[in-house]
């Protein structure tokens, strides 16, 4: 009996999110740096490091929602890949989906704090 198992013939089994997944990552990643950059020319373009200057900064509408988008941006990042932990390293079924839940409530919870300071400004 022949392995039909190589090439176009094989079998595949999974859950199919390698490329989406890692253009997500690329993606988020990109974000998260094009943020860092914005935000070290405002701190190299302010008056000083004082609370009041960060505050100034953080006041404007924009800058909410960039930093928020960019938050996003990073707990997407972090789910891809503690999702992809817990799917290649924890084996049973019921212990890896308590671990995703939990996972997927630490971080809303992560988004709605950051909402919850960043309107506070």
């Amino acid at each position: 009996m022949a392995n039909n198992n190589i090439g176009p013939k094989r079998l595949v089994v999974g859950a199919h999110y390698g490329l989406k997944d890692w253009l997500a990552q690329r993606v988020t990643a990109v974000i998260m740096v094009v943020f860092t950059v914005v935000l070290a020319i405002a701190f190299l373009l302010s008056n000083g490091a004082s609370y009041e200057a960060w505050a100034g900064l953080f006041s404007n509408q924009w800058m909410k929602i960039i930093t928020f988008l960019t938050i996003l941006s990073l707990l997407y990042h972090a789910w891809i890949g503690v999702r992809d932990i817990w799917m290649d390293y924890v084996r049973p079924m019921a212990v890896r989906l308590v671990l995703q839940v939990l996972t997927i409530l630490w971080l809303v919870g992560c988004a709605g704090y950051a909402a919850q300071i960043l309107w506070r400004v």
